[in-house]
């Protein structure tokens, strides 16, 4: 199933882990240290519907505000995070969770493609566009990633299994997105970790 397909029919607790995952990745952007989000992964494996995200995301903003953003990396990147963090809706239901993971997915993949832009990519203004094909046609595969880095294809398919997770195990699957999760944020942390030092 398409990334676009699983953003479509994921119920709210999906929705919110899709959007906290792509945050939780993009985390060294803003920052902050690897445990900032987990309160919020702790909100999605309540049982009652909502939980008490609301507190917790106003907690992970304020936390996050404290902490600012990384000098080194690249501006355009770190406000797409920040647009990110700002746009999480207080309520956990699934229209606004819908719009919030989709706009995420976008966001976190723009983000990986600034960090680590393929040689004859598409313009920077022009990504989201060109994109739209591999997300709505599945699992990158040969032939369906081309003016994709292997940074973004590999972020495109930490939503996909992230997703694929929820839907297939509902909140038993959340222990496994957080990993999935948590491999992608150390990628990026050092990938913006060598950024930082290439400009010292």
């Amino acid at each position: 199933m398409s990334l676009v397909e699983l953003i479509a029919q994921a119920d709210e607790r999906g929705l919110a882990a899709g959007g906290l995952a792509c945050l939780d990745r993009c985390v060294p952007l803003l920052g902050g240290d690897d445990e900032v989000l987990r309160p919020l992964w702790g909100s999605l494996a309540d049982g009652a519907p909502g939980g008490d995200w609301a507190e917790r995301l106003q907690q992970a903003r304020g936390a996050l505000e404290a902490a600012g953003g990384e000098e080194a990396v690249e501006d355009e990147a770190a406000l797409l995070a920040r647009r990110m963090l700002a746009a999480a809706p207080a309520d956990r239901s699934a229209p606004g969770m819908r719009r919030w993971a989709d706009a995420c997915s976008v966001a976190s993949l723009q983000i990986h493609r600034l960090l680590d832009p393929a040689e004859g990519a598409a313009p920077a203004d022009s990504f989201p566009q060109a994109l739209h094909s591999v997300r709505a046609g599945g699992t990158p595969v040969e032939g369906r990633t081309e003016g994709m880095s292997p940074l973004v294809a590999a972020e495109l398919r930490r939503q996909i299994t992230v997703l694929e997770l929820l839907a297939g195990h509902g909140p038993a699957g959340l222990r496994q997105a957080l990993e999935v999760s948590t491999e992608g944020r150390r990628v990026l942390r050092a990938v913006v970790s060598r950024r930082a030092r290439s400009r010292a």
